[in-house]
Formats: C-alpha cells, sequence, structure tokens
C-alpha cells in the first residue's frame, strides 16, 4: 500500500505530485479552497489525514473488507491507526455511520470496525438518515446532497470523525457541520484512502 506523503493539502491530505500546479493555491487544493468559499461550508471541517492513497490495489482490499464484508481486513490498518491516533488531541472518536439498510446489508460499520481493531472505543454521536450510496454518486452530486446526519445530543471539545474514503470531501463536510452546529470546538478526521 502506497502512503500518503510528501507536500499535501493542508486540509485534505490531498497529495500536490497528484495534480497540476493551477489547482493548488498555496497550501490548499482547489477543491478546499472551493470549499472554504462557500459560506454554507466554511470553517467546519479542520483538517483530513488520509493514510494510504487510493490505487487499484486499495481499492480492491477496501471493497473486500467494506462490501464483501471481510471484517479481519481492519487488522492490516491498526497500527498506521494507532499511530496516527496518537499524534493528534481529540475528545471522541466518532465514525462515520451508516443507514440502518447498509449496517444491515454489510453486517457492520467499517469505520467502526478501524477503531475497535485498532483498540479503541468509538463514540456514536451520529446517526445517519437514509440515503442513496455515495459511491454511485457523481462528484456533483456528493456535494450537493442534503444532509444526512443527525446528532441526537448537544456536543463539546474535540472531535475526531474516522472515515475509510475521502473522494469530495463532502461526507466528511457534512458530519463536521452538523456537529460544529451542535457545540464541538474542532473537527478533524482521519481516513485510510484520499
Amino acid at each position: 500500500m502506497e502512503t500518503v506523503s510528501g507536500e499535501c493539502c493542508r486540509m485534505c491530505c490531498r497529495p500536490f505530485s497528484q495534480m497540476d500546479e493551477q489547482f493548488r493555491h498555496g497550501d490548499l487544493c482547489n477543491d478546499c479552497v472551493r470549499w472554504e468559499a462557500d459560506s454554507e461550508w466554511q470553517g467546519y471541517l479542520d483538517q483530513n489525514v488520509s493514510l494510504f492513497q487510493y490505487n487499484n490495489f486499495l481499492k480492491e482490499v477496501i471493497a473486500r473488507f467494506k462490501f464483501r464484508g471481510d471484517y479481519v481486513i481492519a487488522k492490516a490498518f491498526a497500527e498506521q491507526i494507532k499511530s496516527e491516533l496518537a499524534k493528534l488531541e481529540y475528545d471522541f472518536l466518532v465514525p462515520i455511520p451508516l443507514s440502518e439498510e447498509r449496517l444491515y446489508e454489510r453486517g457492520f460499520n467499517q469505520a467502526e470496525a478501524l477503531l475497535t481493531i485498532a483498540g479503541y472505543t468509538p463514540t456514536p454521536l451520529l446517526t445517519r438518515i437514509h440515503s442513496e450510496k455515495q459511491s454511485k454518486k457523481s462528484r456533483n452530486e456528493r456535494i450537493h446532497v442534503r444532509q444526512v446526519f443527525q446528532v441526537s445530543e448537544s456536543v463539546s471539545g474535540k472531535i475526531l470523525l474516522i472515515d475509510d474514503i475521502y473522494t469530495t470531501g463532502s461526507t466528511l463536510r457534512h458530519a463536521a457541520k452538523i456537529l460544529k452546529e451542535a457545540g464541538a470546538e474542532r473537527i478533524q478526521s482521519i481516513t485510510l484512502a484520499r
């Protein structure tokens, strides 16, 4: 697996080596500049850290883990997750939730599994309102989807979201937005892949 390395966008961890220079704006990529320029999304997600580059090999590994129910694959990522968590300050580890339908289909939440197998206790602050699979949506559809999460209580402190893949940032930003609106002080995230 190829780790994310070299110069990256300070918000989303996108490697600058994989993009044309015209899409880089200082220490931000074009996508993060656009998210932050939109008053509806500005300032919610403080930073994402991705562990690996999403290539064909990792795509297959994640598909086996996530869609074919190979839960034990989470063990392959445990040490990297522990190492990254040791570098970050947080009060709560919050896995991105699945809808009840997706949880039933898969049998487990892959984000929660990554934390549990690494020896951490997830805090389920979010619930997901049923929606279509993100993987079936275009970039534009992902970005303009209505809020898919809800929070059942007020929140405080520093939240660290956990998810498998950072694609457009829409899922993490939706989660960050509702958590900050509920009182969270700072939102960061860790994803396996970028």
